[in-house]
């Protein structure tokens, strides 16, 4: 599902209070921190993920290696934190939800 800019906005401004749900260090990716994104998106929808890997080239494949692994989508990426989201039909949409 491709989010429109009006709903990234919306999802961009719940995350502002958001604190880092994961945190990549230093060790690069294991499959252990993408099972925890991926249990963490389940949960919450709408993460923060800080990543501490000095390089911008290898954050961003990070990044990427981090949304097509969990089937996410990059909402937005300031600096070492991305925010991901990705719907859970099992919970309510916090797209539609007041916050």
């Amino acid at each position: 599902m491709e989010l429109t800019e009006a709903q990234k906005k919306r999802l961009r401004t719940r995350a502002h209070t958001l604190n880092p749900v994961v945190m990549v260090g230093q060790q690069g990716m294991k499959p252990t921190i993408l099972e925890e994104i991926t249990s963490a998106l389940d949960h919450h929808q709408l993460i923060k993920v800080k990543l501490s890997v000095g390089d911008r080239d290898l954050r961003d494949e990070i990044i990427g290696q981090i949304v097509a692994y969990s089937q996410s989508q990059l909402i937005q990426r300031i600096g070492n934190v991305a925010v991901l989201y990705r719907r859970n039909p099992d919970r309510p949409d916090i797209l539609k939800q007041a916050f």
